[in-house]
């Protein structure tokens, strides 16, 4: 278990593209599963992105299929979400969150991830 520090947020225009980072003090290849999620103002967290160790499978909301990529690199502990196409709609607070000491809940639900960083700030505009 450990700290989650997103980093990699800023300011883009509409079609342009990202990169955010999360990193931890912990052994990521220790956690069942690793997401994404973002938070609109006025809205409810969101699922974004997961991507599971064990079963070494993604899954992503349909929102953001073929436009994210998740992945992951044990070695720096780091987790990442390639953005590209992005859309003003894409304008959020990203949350990195993991699981540790429990089953992965294989879905982009909030209540099955047990750590979260602290957010970045990601803003599109048209």
């Amino acid at each position: 278990q450990g700290r989650l520090k997103e980093s990699g947020g800023g300011s883009v225009q509409a079609g342009g593209s990202l990169k955010i980072s999360c990193t931890t003090s912990a052994d990521t290849s220790s956690s069942p599963c690793m997401a994404w999620f973002r938070q609109a103002p006025g809205k409810e967290r969101e699922g974004v992105a997961i991507i599971s160790v064990g079963v070494r499978s993604t899954i992503y909301a349909d929102s953001v299929k073929g436009r994210f990529t998740i992945s992951q690199d044990n070695a720096k502990n780091t987790l990442y979400l390639q953005m590209n196409s992005l859309k003003p709609e894409d304008t959020a607070m990203y949350y990195c969150a993991a699981v540790w000491g429990k089953a992965c809940p294989l879905r982009l639900v909030p209540d099955g991830f047990n750590y979260w960083g602290q957010g970045t700030q990601v803003t599109v505009s048209s």
